[in-house]
């Protein structure tokens, strides 16, 4: 055979190959990728962000969006997100709101500082990119450390346990049938699943990430000194409460067929009992500006941080 034939052969090959993609409709976007891709390319909006305060970030300067009684920061993580990803204008909504629960997803949030729409009605067709934080509210989780927090104190000054011999007198008050943690947490479960079923009715073409919370407490609980006064066995109560709540989050999100942002394992070393200059989370009298028991600026990027790579790790 001539290299002339051999050529003619090639080219008849690569001619067929190219007709047969073209027939199959395999194309260069079909294909895996090769490189990275560019933010442009990657994020495409409209994003928008669902959720509580720790998505919302209040009392980060400097508050942003109406109403105000959801305290919006300009520098909470879906912020940080959309300018990383070059989202502005009418790419980018943020409707999160402090104190919001599942359900205000799904119907108006009454505020000290006026009424937030439901949240799932910034959700379209047109819809590209949702984060969802929430969860938080339905457990009582805050009030839940508020409450252990004053207990705490009562145990140290009673002695340490010198004269209380139960070293986790707020666990013992969660711990009853009716109203236990586990209760509260499979209730929001039950009310997460109806709830991320219709955002995925509303914006059906639309990336979803469910965003867990980042870690407020620490493995050892001697870390916890006065700014978090709480008793041994109670920092561990609300440590696993925590890791309890991500387990949810994370299953249903799984089980939902959408993505689930981590937060908890880059955070971990930097809760509210860790030093004052690489801490996410504020203790109960916060020394940087952010509310008590949530994220501060550096833990919003934290965050911001762990939903960019995970939703850049999908494309």
């Amino acid at each position: 055979m001539t290299t002339t034939h051999v050529r003619v052969m090639l080219a008849g090959i690569l001619v067929a190959c190219g007709t047969l993609a073209v027939a199959v409709g395999v194309t260069d976007d079909d294909a895996p990728a090769t490189g990275t891709r560019t933010d442009a390319a990657a994020a495409k909006g409209p994003y928008v962000a669902l959720g509580d305060s720790y998505t919302s970030g209040p009392e980060i300067p400097d508050r942003t969006g109406t109403p105000a009684g959801c305290e919006r920061s300009s520098r909470n993580y879906p912020a940080l997100v959309a300018a990383d990803l070059g989202l502005t204008g009418a790419g980018f909504r943020d409707v999160s709101c402090s104190g919001a629960k599942i359900t205000d997803l799904t119907t108006t949030q009454s505020t000290a500082d006026g009424t937030n729409p439901a949240q799932l009605t910034a959700l379209s067709s047109d819809t590209r990119l949702v984060t969802v934080g929430i969860g938080g509210n339905d457990v009582g989780f805050s009030s839940m450390i508020k409450r252990c927090v004053g207990m705490g104190a009562l145990y140290k000054l009673a002695g340490s346990g010198k004269y209380l011999s139960e070293d986790a007198p707020c666990a013992r008050q969660y711990g009853g049938s009716g109203d236990s943690v586990e209760e509260r947490i499979d209730e929001a479960d039950g009310r997460l699943t109806r709830t991320l079923a219709e955002v995925r009715r509303r914006a059906p073409q639309a990336r979803v990430y469910v965003v867990g919370y980042p870690a407020i407490f620490p493995a050892d609980s001697a870390e916890c000194g006065r700014e978090m006064s709480l008793a041994p066995g109670d920092v561990t109560f609300l440590r696993e409460t925590e890791l309890q709540l991500n387990g949810m989050l994370r299953q249903r999100a799984k089980a939902s067929g959408i993505g689930y942002v981590d937060t908890y394992k880059p955070s971990e070393g930097h809760d509210a009992c860790s030093a004052e200059g690489t801490r996410w989370i504020e203790p109960l009298v916060p020394k940087s500006p952010a509310a008590a028991v949530h994220p501060n600026e550096r833990g919003e990027r934290g965050m911001a941080d762990a939903v960019l790579h995970t939703v850049r790790s999908a494309l």
